[in-house]
């Protein structure tokens, strides 16, 4: 029998033997029958002992992976219970990274509704994999255009849940945004996408529609030097509107000697699916925006427009780092009474309150801007747009920030407190700022899927940011 000393850290300090009988000598098969009975006894008695230990090891490695998980600290469970620097030194040294695993596959590999890049952990577009042809609508919407007669303006706009913004969306639309489209040449976006002009017909590019002889001669260059006889869809004009031919004239002599051709459009006269693009010479040289009410074109209807990557844009919009917070806690709409909004609009300002149906998330990160809201726009409206179509959509659109720039407003979509997790849309909107300048409409035309944050998510705040004090 053996008296066993245990020091705090239930270390073994003496197993020294303490003889307490004198035992006769026993017979040689006794005597071994003892021993294996005893080596039996001892074999079982260590086999429990390791899966003691085994159990309690599990325990403190559980222990230990809930806490850090939980709290996010590096403290050990193991050195509370047992005081044992060598178990903590392990577990530490086993889970210390944890958090940075866990948020790194956040950030890396949760699916996103659009190509993803990502900047200090946040999430931007990938504008290189980005075109408006794959960029869809999340849901429907539609509205109609005040009563004003503006060549080649439509009288309401629709859209639905799949549709493409190539399908939906105007040039007009991104005028004096940071993406500068209206820049561009046929020949340009022809280089970037590898299509052939030629094989394009006058009907392909919208704008001709409502394109008068006069506005065609001041936008192509040197168009005005050119004979009528080599230009069939213009000769078709000339002959339609004066009942000459006119085939020996340049195209500034038959605008001098007929006037009227500078006020009737092609599409009037002309059936463009006739012609090939390239039979107006020199149409690949102007910019989109030297064509009349270019701005009422829409982008599907420019050859190759829609599938040129957004990062070949003339330029592009880049996102405003100056404030990253994290998403600290998305709140559902039951919420009300929140006073600490960082979110609203360019007319209403990025401190709209809300007082009830307030779903919202709050951030955290650094001193400035920890602990402000974000408000849902599928809750919350504010004012919105300016000019004559600045009253669509009743003057309103959904509450929400700008990070990205002028182009789309970033929204605060579905909220769902039960897994932490947030969604968000962009919405668009229409300008009209062209000669007759009709301003902007608030920025409603979506939802197109955003980006998609969970709790301790990176997010993109841009500017202007202050957060209201009580």
């Amino acid at each position: 029998m053996y008296n066993e000393h245990l020091t705090a850290n239930n270390q073994i300090l003496d197993t020294t033997p303490e003889v307490t009988a004198i035992v006769p000598v026993r017979a040689a098969s006794q005597e071994t029958t003892h021993n294996k009975t005893n080596r039996g006894l001892e074999y079982r008695m260590e086999k429990f002992n390791k899966l003691r230990y085994l159990m309690v090891a599990g325990l403190i490695a559980g222990l230990a992976l809930h806490g850090l998980i939980r709290y996010g600290g590096s403290y050990n469970i193991g050195s509370l219970l047992f005081g044992e620097k060598a178990v903590a030194q392990t577990v530490s040294s086993k889970y210390s990274n944890l958090n940075t695993s866990i948020d790194k596959t956040k950030q890396t590999k949760q699916p996103q509704p659009v190509a993803t890049k990502y900047v200090n952990g946040a999430p931007t577009p990938d504008w290189s994999s980005i075109t408006f042809r794959n960029m869809k609508f999340g849901g429907a919407g539609s509205v109609e255009f005040p009563n004003i007669k503006n060549p080649g303006m439509k009288e309401t706009r629709s859209w639905s849940a799949g549709q493409s913004l190539a399908e939906v969306m105007e040039l007009g639309d991104f005028e004096a945004t940071e993406f500068n489209i209206e820049d561009f040449t046929l020949e340009d976006i022809a280089e970037i996408t590898g299509i052939q002009l030629k094989n394009f017909k006058l009907s392909d590019f919208e704008t001709l529609d409502w394109q008068t002889l006069e506005d065609l001669a001041e936008a192509i260059p040197n168009l005005e030097d050119s004979e009528i006889a080599a230009i069939p869809p213009i000769q078709e004009l000339v002959t339609k509107v004066t009942g000459s031919t006119a085939s020996y004239q340049t195209v500034g002599e038959v605008l001098d000697n007929y006037p009227q051709l500078g006020e009737v459009e092609l599409g009037e006269y002309v059936k463009l699916d006739k012609y090939k693009l390239t039979s107006i010479p020199g149409i690949e040289n102007a910019q989109l925006k030297d064509f009349t009410n270019w701005q009422n074109t829409t982008i599907g209807k420019v050859p190759g427009l829609a599938d040129v990557p957004f990062d070949r844009f003339p330029s592009v919009p880049i996102p405003d780092v100056s404030f990253i917070g994290k998403v600290d806690l998305p709140l559902g709409s039951l919420e009300s009474g929140r006073w600490k909004s960082i979110s609203g609009s360019y007319q209403a300002g990025f401190n709209v309150p809300c007082e009830k149906t307030c779903g919202h998330i709050e951030v955290s990160g650094s001193d400035i801007v920890t602990g402000a809201q974000w408000m849902s726009g599928k809750d919350q409206k504010v004012k919105g747009g300016f000019g004559i179509l600045g009253s669509l959509n009743g003057g309103k659109e959904p509450t929400g920030r700008h990070p990205f720039g002028k182009s789309f407003k970033q929204v605060i979509w579905d909220i769902n407190e039960a897994d932490g997790s947030i969604t968000t849309a962009m919405f668009f909107r229409i300008c009209k700022r062209g000669w007759v300048d009709l301003g902007c409409s608030p920025y409603f035309i979506g939802p197109v899927p955003f980006f998609t944050y969970r709790e301790i998510d990176p997010i993109i705040l841009g500017t202007p940011l202050t957060v209201p004090k009580n």
